[in-house]
């Protein structure tokens, strides 16, 4: 079997046992596609005969092409997924990437917008257009539930229980969830489902989808960016957002208001508590101020 073989049984093993999203898939092929090349070029024909001198070289290649570590750990983590996969499906004894490490990260915080800037953003929309009803539910939404953007235009209406307050949502890797969603958001979107939604022609396979675009259809992720793009330049705000910086200000807003982190990540649907620590960054002059107040020997 050829590199092409090994990698098509890779990306049916992460769609079927591991349930991978076709964003998560399309990246991890990608990264083993790109050894594959490598490979090939060095005449390597098979995935089978790579050793750790191999993916050292590889990886000092694409350090060479100015791939900075970020990316390198992500196409390392990639690597390391397809041989593992290899030795599940016991055609190597020998996983070359075991004893590669990844680069250092330094820990990069994310953008956050400031309550009074989410409020900006909301305000700006303009509400007397179909689409403006339904971005401003979609916009509460995503900052009510910190939802991650493909997990907002998949949103289906048979999820939202209204009188509980809970939205259930299906994250990464088909795993659910119950979200708290707040009271403004609850009443936007029930404005555009009862007011909007229900007058316009909807696509048979998009009746149970909560945001439709003017044809009845899904939304994509696309569309969610330029929105979100086109109102942050409207309303003046000189910062890039993106539908994640509202999850991130979600995060943020809710642990420098004294949210319990284990909550957080919760909501957040994370699966390790080490990546719901970001979040836990404040701005400098609170801490300063909490230092100067607390800290005894800042006490006179």
């Amino acid at each position: 079997m050829n590199w092409n073989s090994y990698i098509k049984s890779f990306e049916a093993y992460l769609r079927l046992e591991k349930s991978l999203s076709i964003n998560s898939i399309d990246a991890y092929t990608r990264d083993v596609n790109k050894l594959a090349m490598f490979s090939e070029e060095n005449g390597m024909t098979s995935p089978l005969k790579v050793t750790m001198e191999d993916i050292q070289g590889f990886l000092k290649y694409i350090t060479e092409l100015g791939l900075g570590a970020r990316t390198q750990a992500r196409i390392l983590s990639g690597l390391k997924a397809f041989y593992k996969f290899l030795i599940l499906e016991n055609e190597i004894q020998v996983d070359p990437t075991e004893l590669i490490e990844s680069p250092k990260l330094g820990r990069k915080l994310p953008d956050v917008l400031s309550i009074e800037e989410i409020d900006t953003i909301l305000n700006g929309i303009d509400r007397s257009t179909p689409e403006g009803e339904r971005n401003r539910a979609m916009l509460e939404v995503l900052y009510s539930c910190g939802l991650r953007v493909s997990e907002l235009i998949t949103l289906q209406i048979s999820n939202i229980y209204f009188a509980e307050g809970f939205i259930r949502i299906t994250g990464k890797g088909d795993k659910e969830r119950l979200v708290p969603i707040g009271g403004q958001a609850i009443k936007h979107l029930n404005l555009y489902l009862n007011q909007v939604r229900v007058h316009q022609p909807i696509q048979a396979e998009f009746t149970d989808f909560a945001f439709l675009n003017r044809r009845g259809k899904g939304l994509t992720r696309v569309m969610i960016f330029t929105i979100i793009k086109n109102l942050v330049t409207a309303v003046g705000i000189d910062k890039t957002v993106s539908p994640h910086t509202f999850r991130h200000s979600f995060a943020t807003h809710l642990v420098e208001g004294g949210a319990d982190l284990r909550a957080v990540q919760e909501m957040l649907g994370h699966e390790s508590i080490t990546t719901t620590e970001i979040y836990t960054h404040l701005d400098r002059s609170y801490l300063k101020q909490t230092i100067l107040d607390y800290h005894p020997r800042s006490i006179e």
